[in-house]
């Protein structure tokens, strides 16, 4: 008989119609994955093989449109979920009513999911778990429509005590050894282990299975600072392990998380989906992609556009397509950033809001936006080949790799975004969704008179999910928006010869640190904005389970 190794993750549901979704789910051997709902909505799939693992992405059609359906997964027939003895509510597949222009997104980024060590988590509570308990406790609560997962979903450089001994039993086991380093992942079958413990937290197993989700990577799915530069980039190509590693990091990301962000229109359309199905054993079609998307990025898109009714959802890779080359460095290739463009403009009069989902800020701290810029300048070469080595050493030591230290492309967003939200027609507001910096604030450019968008342009930013930031980063990330910082920050890029940016920005917002959640509920043209932290363990000792607790809420925009 099969077994539900993993999921199910509810992924795509369908706004256009509200009739379909899709449902991933990882069996324990070759099976016919079936979902079925009540009111009739169905769906079933052959499983195919990645590395002796079995996965099934199940498209589920004749639902209903303004409804919330429980469902239930069959393999081979059998019933595997809900699991027996649950303690939570049935999971459901909730579709949009017809032309529905009311969509609820919640968002954050760096889910480190290692288990806590007898009953004290080192890093506080998770608030994805902490969410979890709070809707399965109340089934009238208003769920999110959808979950942004703005990257870092596993650590694959910093695991945990538990995973790190099953590592080394693994190598120890295959008799070879590996020259990975032994605190981190080497291969797709370790990358699986990530997921795994991760993805079989009870509770964001059922979140995951009832909130649909979109995801994007960041730099830990694959190794802190992935494409930094081509300096690094060219170091860490040099060590033995890192082709193995890369490779399996590709593959995995997209059997768990890039193909549940595709419509089943887009499925039928992925040549590459299509082969492994036909293959039944896929390993060696997608080991190829992995390749080939490493050594040839621009061959590749892991960005994807999403409608909820009249808001669009932009998820942006902002890692994997990177261009390297120093002097013509740039966050998107070419092609990527005419993707971006088109998809932001693409019908442009008849969205309400457009959120640009990109891991890292686009709006940093002032001083670390023009500490980033100016060391991208020196990188360049701008005060000699002497400052160019060091500048180096200083950018990957410190991570200086966001929008900032790729100026042209910080300035060519900057531009798309004002064009998305300038004149008549324009959504009520364009916001950049971002995660990676472990705290949370809100930020708003201040526009030159002649050039300010009708829109509202925010920039809100929300990590981790579950995580820590040093005492010492966190008054460091203060010190960024502080006056004197922004004075600094001016002296420097006038040792850089960088100028000033073609805007300004103010923070309006934080900076919150703890794990924490951002929710954007729109509805029509009006915008409402929330952040919840889940409470410390100190706050919630001699039983009492974490919650959460509303840091802001916030009118954006009222609409008409």
């Amino acid at each position: 008989m099969a077994g539900l190794r993993l999921g199910p993750l509810l992924r795509y549901v369908d706004w256009d119609t509200g009739t379909s979704a899709t449902v991933w789910v990882e069996a324990d051997r070759p099976c016919t994955a079936e979902v079925r709902c009540e009111g009739g909505g169905h769906g079933s799939s052959r499983t195919f093989a990645v590395a002796g693992h079995h996965y099934a992405l199940v498209v589920v059609t004749g639902l209903t449109p303004g409804t919330t359906s429980a469902y239930e997964v069959l393999l081979d027939g059998e019933r595997v979920w809900p699991l027996p003895d649950s303690r939570f509510p049935p999971s459901t597949i909730r579709t949009p009513e017809a032309h529905s222009a009311d969509v609820v997104v919640s968002f954050g980024s760096c889910r480190w999911a290692a288990p806590p060590a007898g009953g004290h988590d080192p890093v506080g509570p998770d608030v994805l778990d902490t969410l979890a308990a709070a809707l399965a406790a109340d089934p009238t609560a208003r769920r999110p429509d959808v979950l942004l997962l703005l990257g870092d979903q596993v650590y694959a450089d910093e695991t945990s005590d538990t995973t790190r001994r099953w590592i080394a039993g693994r190598r120890a086991a295959a008799g070879t050894g590996s020259s990975a380093p032994a605190e981190q992942v080497a291969d797709f079958e370790e990358y699986t282990r990530l997921y795994d413990e991760s993805w079989l937290d009870p509770e964001l197993r059922w979140l995951l299975s009832t909130v649909p989700s979109c995801m994007i990577f960041d730099d830990h799915d694959l190794v802190d600072d992935w494409n930094t530069s081509a300096s690094w980039l060219a170091d860490m190509r040099a060590r033995p392990w890192w082709q193995e590693r890369v490779t399996g990091g590709l593959m995995s990301y997209w059997v768990y998380q890039h193909l549940g962000n595709l419509s089943p229109a887009e499925l039928d359309a992925d040549e590459l989906y299509g082969q492994v199905r036909a293959a039944g054993d896929g390993t060696d079609a997608l080991r190829k992609f992995a390749l080939r998307a490493d050594a040839d990025p621009a061959s590749v898109r892991w960005s994807y556009r999403r409608d909820f009714g009249r808001t669009r959802v932009l998820m942006v890779d902002t890692r994997a397509g990177r261009v390297l080359e120093e002097q013509a460095r740039a966050m998107l290739d070419p092609q990527e950033a005419t993707w971006l463009r088109d998809q932001a403009l693409d019908g442009r009069g008849s969205l309400d809001h457009l959120l640009v989902g990109s891991s890292l800020p686009w709006l940093l701290p002032p001083l670390i936006h023009d500490v980033e810029e100016w060391n991208a300048a020196l990188c360049r070469g701008g005060r000699g080949a002497r400052w160019a080595r060091l500048s180096e050493r200083v950018r990957q030591g410190a991570d200086l790799e966001h929008w900032a230290a790729f100026p042209a492309s910080f300035e060519k967003l900057t531009r798309m975004i004002a064009e998305a939200g300038a004149g008549e027609g324009a959504p009520a507001t364009v916001c950049v969704l971002s995660g990676d910096v472990h705290h949370a604030y809100v930020a708003e450019p201040v526009w030159p008179a002649a050039g300010r968008p009708a829109a509202r342009v925010l920039q809100l930013t929300c990590s981790p999910l579950h995580n820590s930031v040093p005492a010492a980063i966190r008054v460091g990330f203060r010190f960024g928006w502080s006056r004197f910082g922004r004075l600094l920050g001016r002296a420097l890029a006038r040792h850089g010869r960088t100028g000033a940016p073609s805007v300004n920005w103010r923070r309006t917002g934080g900076p919150w640190f703890g794990n924490q959640l951002m929710t954007l509920t729109l509805r029509g043209r009006s915008a409402a904005l929330r952040l919840q932290k889940a409470e410390g363990q100190e706050e919630v000792r001699g039983g009492a389970a974490p919650r959460l607790t509303t840091v802001l809420e916030r009118t954006l925009t009222d609409g008409p």
